[in-house]
């Protein structure tokens, strides 16, 4: 792209966080510049917070970039990105803010550097309305190498949301051939599984959780492994649920909120992985979002999933603003919507 190249105007009011991090991804991958309006404009406490922040200055920082409106509660953003560059990169939230989604945001573009990159992010590594890090190593990832993609990550230290001090480390090797991605089919089923991540909190807290969730999906409570993570900084508690086929992996997670009892962030994650199997779609809702972007990087593909969200579509229709693709919804059975990109 040239300096003449015009730039991209986005308005961020209703596609949250996401909606900012795949502008930042794109317009790495792409050369393209873009404006962003009225970022987060229907959130609560609208602009941009800490790790969106450090998510612009990442991606500021491995594309050489020239940005303005980088600020803490800034509703409007110009990005002008420069040329990818490969290499070592650390970055801190300063919170407790997701480590997660900053890599995501990363590692579109790192993908496209000439050369391997390692990354160091520090925050938090389990979050509300984030994919904890368990979801990337066994749904997300495995997914991407499908696709060409030679990537690894790594869980070194555990964080909750408030107190922060988790760190995730990446590495990342520029994507030599990308393969079009398919998965229609599950696969057969491998094991189901479940985990209760907690620190510095009473430990009835936890039981009560592997009581609920076993009791919702009929699985004996040895079934749910209790793991108490005394190396985090502060308090915290997450519970996974998970279910591995041949062909992919689905985790839900719930994560311990001031105010939520434990029965409720158990019942959350169980029916949301009852949802999943009760559909015969290989892809959960939170992971089709999160596979737009590579597929259509990767030149286009098929999947089936269990439903659309509004971020799913909100996605879509920003990836055609930035990619020559085209994004299309079926409905091939009751409760299976198939996402094609050409």
């Amino acid at each position: 792209m040239t300096k003449s190249t015009p730039i991209l105007q986005i308005s961020g009011e209703s596609g949250g966080g996401q909606l900012l991090r795949s502008s930042l991804s794109l317009s790495l991958v792409t050369g393209r510049p873009f404006r962003m309006i009225n970022i987060r404009g229907k959130r609560p406490k609208p602009g941009l917070m800490r790790q969106h922040l450090t998510c612009v200055k990442a991606a500021a920082e491995v594309g050489d970039a020239c940005v303005d409106g980088a600020e803490l509660g800034s509703v409007e953003l110009v990005f002008r990105p420069g040329k990818i560059v490969g290499g070592d990169y650390s970055f801190a939230i300063g919170s407790g803010g997701s480590t997660t989604l900053v890599l995501q945001t990363l590692l579109p573009a790192l993908l496209h550097a000439e050369k391997s990159s390692t990354v160091r992010i520090e925050g938090g590594t389990h979050n509300p309305m984030a994919p904890p890090y368990e979801f990337i190593e066994h749904c997300y990832l495995p997914m991407l190498w499908s696709m060409g993609v030679d990537a690894k990550a790594k869980l070194e230290q555990v964080g909750f949301m408030q107190a922060g001090g988790g760190v995730i480390t990446a590495e990342i090797w520029p994507v030599k051939q990308w393969k079009k991605f398919e998965l229609t089919e599950r696969g057969a089923a491998v094991e189901t599984f479940g985990r209760v991540l907690h620190a510095h909190l009473p430990s009835d807290i936890a039981q009560r959780e592997i009581m609920t969730a076993s009791a919702l999906l009929e699985w004996p409570a040895h079934h749910i492994e209790l793991r108490y993570a005394r190396e985090s900084i502060g308090p915290g508690n997450a519970v996974f649920l998970g279910a591995r086929f041949a062909n992919v992996c689905e985790i839900t997670s719930g994560i311990a909120q001031l105010g939520k009892s434990s029965e409720a962030v158990a019942t959350g994650a169980a029916k949301g992985l009852r949802s999943y199997l009760a559909s015969s779609a290989p892809v959960g809702v939170h992971l089709a979002d999160q596979l737009l972007l590579p597929m259509a990087l990767a030149g286009g593909g098929v999947f089936h999933t269990v439903a659309i969200s509004d971020h799913t579509r909100t996605n879509m229709a920003l990836i055609e603003q930035f990619l020559p693709v085209k994004f299309a919804v079926e409905e091939p059975a009751p409760g299976v919507k198939s996402i094609t990109c050409r």
